[in-house]
């Protein structure tokens, strides 16, 4: 169980919104970071008002680290042709926590069975394509302290390696807070230890969970 719970996953920063038009007929998805079932629910009632004009909105979601969690409704359409391949995208890209909903305007041409399995796939991956993501890491939460002297050098390695202070304090000395995977502590700490000739304290608070931007994809 231990190794599931910290198992690493992909999460959206960043929302987005893709279109294809197919026969004339309009496929917008909207996709959205959601955390729970009721913010999925809420998500998709606000595109339902939102496209309130619109044939279909069809939805599709996943929560829970290990996708415990996953519903998708057809909204209409043919059994099985829009929600589940909507469903079957977010699994495949094995994002975590991501609500999407397709909105169909009717072009008039009828898609059959396989033309609307393929354009709501192909609007998900638009809309993804849209999206900027990154990966939910188990790692540990760092809090560094070096004097003035050392602060430009510590900076300098954190930079190399795409880690930016999620809080930094600057009084009588300096004091960053770092969020790290936990196979970057051990060579990190070597590093600044040296790059400082020690003037550097390194205190591991807890561990945590934290979304590596370093990973982001967009």
């Amino acid at each position: 169980m231990a190794s599931e719970q910290s198992a690493d996953y992909r999460v959206l920063i960043q929302g987005g919104q893709g279109e294809i038009v197919e026969k004339k007929s309009r496929f917008i998805a909207t996709v959205r970071r959601v955390e729970t079932e009721q913010e999925a629910a809420a998500f998709i009632e606000e595109m339902k008002k939102k496209y309130w004009d619109a044939r279909h909105n069809c939805s599709a979601f996943v929560i829970g680290s290990r996708g415990e969690l996953t519903r998708c409704s057809d909204d209409g359409e043919p059994s099985g042709t829009a929600g589940r391949p909507m469903l079957e995208v977010l699994l495949a890209e094995e994002i975590r926590n991501v609500a999407v909903v397709v909105t169909r305007y009717f072009g008039g041409t009828l898609l059959g069975t396989g033309g609307l399995v393929r354009a709501y796939t192909q609007a998900v991956k638009a809309g993804l394509a849209d999206c900027v993501t990154g990966v939910m890491r188990q790692g540990l939460e760092i809090d560094l302290q070096t004097d003035y002297n050392g602060v430009g050098k510590v900076l300098y390695i954190l930079g190399e390696q795409g880690l930016e202070p999620v809080d930094s304090r600057y009084g009588p000395d300096v004091r960053l807070t770092l969020r790290i995977r936990k196979d970057q502590a051990p060579q990190l700490q070597k590093e600044l230890v040296e790059a400082t000739c020690g003037r550097i304290v390194w205190e591991c608070k807890k561990e945590v969970r934290f979304i590596d931007k370093k990973s982001a994809k967009s």
